[in-house]
């Protein structure tokens, strides 16, 4: 139920392939048959922000761009780092001017991170030495991912769970947090409540995992087809590097790992299972979450639709 003086604001969480931009067209666009709040979306993917990186992030097609407005995609180009304080300030500005627009904000996208920070707020945490910026992105470039993440799990075990390990930032970032304050990243926790200049609504849709594994791999398959290696070469003849920012993410990180086109689809295919896995990692302890098991039936949808109403609408 809305509260006077806060912004309403929905937040759908829901990992990779499990038919997010459906649901949003169906419940947020005039054209969908479900439409039931006049909304602007704010992407809460931490990938969908680069231009140029359309087919493997698999971001809104243009129709729905168009009548469906969404805010924090295509805002950077690859080579540029963007985190998690950038996403909640520029997602808070957003929610300000969607809301003066008369309309809901609603964010939605699988970066659970980027969720629960928004939801809480971003810990403050030390701001790290340069030195010691390029000492670790050294041990990076001379070891290697795998490394850096056995080393994080050593001395935070609790961030690393929760870092999947071809996130280089994330994980430089962790260590570079430790050992600036001889604390855990995990040990700056701001407090245990939502924000008060928002009246969140906060669902999760969770599909079945045997379902969602399979239409992982059939996603995968038809960004190849639609040329996901094409546009991957298509960015570094514009002059981007393997070493961007962008490239770190799951779909493209594996074209620089492997030379054999078959074993980069399978292992596109393991990390993005694995990724969907972990996704859930930093919303599960979140309390007054809606959990909707979700298949994208007329039925799953029509909970949706109830909880919004109850919550949204009244």
């Amino acid at each position: 139920m809305k509260t006077k003086n806060k912004i309403p604001v929905v937040v759908i969480f829901a990992p990779t392939a499990s038919g997010k931009t459906a649901l949003t067209r169906e419940l947020f666009s005039r054209s969908g048959s479900h439409f039931i709040l006049n909304a602007e979306i704010i992407s809460a993917d931490s990938q969908s922000v680069y231009k140029g990186m359309d087919i493997g992030t698999a971001k809104p097609d243009k129709e729905l761009l168009k009548e469906l407005p969404h805010h924090l995609i295509d805002i950077l180009t690859i080579d540029k780092q963007f985190n998690v304080s950038d996403f909640v300030s520029l997602a808070d500005k957003a929610c300000s001017e969607i809301f003066e627009k008369g309309k809901t904000p609603v964010i939605c996208g699988g970066t659970g991170f980027y969720i629960r920070n928004f939801l809480y707020g971003v810990p403050p945490t030390p701001v790290c030495d340069e030195e010691l910026r390029k000492e670790i992105q050294q041990q990076l470039k001379k070891l290697g991912n795998r490394a850096l993440y056995e080393k994080l799990k050593e001395i935070d075990s609790e961030s690393a769970e929760k870092i999947h390990v071809n996130d280089s930032y994330r994980i430089c970032r962790a260590l570079e947090i430790y050992y600036s304050g001889g604390k855990t990243r995990t040990s700056y926790q701001v407090e245990n409540r939502f924000r008060d200049e928002y009246d969140f609504t906060f669902i999760v849709l969770e599909p079945p995992r045997d379902l969602l594994y399979e239409r992982i791999k059939q996603r995968v398959d038809l960004m190849i087809e639609a040329g996901l290696e094409e546009e991957i070469k298509s960015l570094l003849n514009e002059g981007y590097s393997k070493d961007c920012p962008g490239f770190k993410a799951i779909g493209y990180s594996e074209w620089f790992k492997y030379e054999d086109k078959e074993q980069i689809i399978h292992a596109i295919k393991h990390d993005s299972c694995k990724y969907a896995k972990k996704q859930y990692t930093y919303i599960r302890d979140i309390p007054g979450s809606v959990v909707i098991p979700y298949t994208g039936v007329e039925k799953d949808i029509d909970s949706i639709k109830a909880a919004l109403t109850k919550s949204v609408l009244t």
